[in-house]
């Protein structure tokens, strides 16, 4: 494990696992996600679920570290910084995520195929723009400022690396 960056490779994961160590995972992807593949053991706290006051008081009190995954290991990076932004230093990114470990070899769960949060927001995207563009042209012209609007939100989304219809999308039934 790398103490410098608080992370774990997906190997070191492994070797701990096969060593028979009760290790505290925690899954920050949505649940469809992790329904589709998650590691054995692994528990599922979306990241915008997280209650940082209470894991950080719970880290406290715990000498085993808390091991964050998501899909590719950016989300997992994520809640390792907000945990220690709250007070917490015993918290260590899975390295690559999910994907990472599956190539590994690791023991997964694995259910039913959903479409990803990735995948629905360009569907949705894409159906915006598309329809905003049929309509501008064939009814109003000022609806044309619906996939204009579309477009300022995914550039938006790609300086800021936050995107308002992902955060929106995932809040939706299906995807709980």
């Amino acid at each position: 494990m790398n103490s410098i960056e608080a992370t774990i490779s997906p190997t070191e994961l492994g070797a701990l696992m096969g060593a028979g160590r009760h290790l505290d995972l925690v899954d920050v992807r949505t649940p469809p996600e992790f329904r589709e593949v998650h590691l054995a053991g692994a528990r599922n706290i979306p990241l915008d679920r997280l209650d940082l006051k209470a894991m950080a008081q719970e880290r406290r009190t715990q000498d085993q570290p808390l091991y964050f995954i998501c899909q590719f290991g950016g989300r997992g990076l994520q809640a390792c910084a907000m945990l220690r932004t709250a007070g917490a230093n015993n918290v260590v990114n899975v390295e690559g995520g999910t994907v990472a470990c599956v190539q590994a070899g690791l023991p997964v769960v694995r259910g039913a195929k959903t479409i990803s949060l990735e995948r629905q927001v360009r569907i949705a995207a894409g159906s915006l723009v598309l329809l905003g563009t049929a309509l501008g042209f064939f009814v109003r012209p000022g609806i044309l400022l619906l996939p204009a609007f579309v477009g300022a939100g995914l550039v938006f989304a790609g300086i800021t690396d936050t995107c308002g219809m992902g955060l929106l999308l995932a809040r939706m039934p299906w995807n709980r």
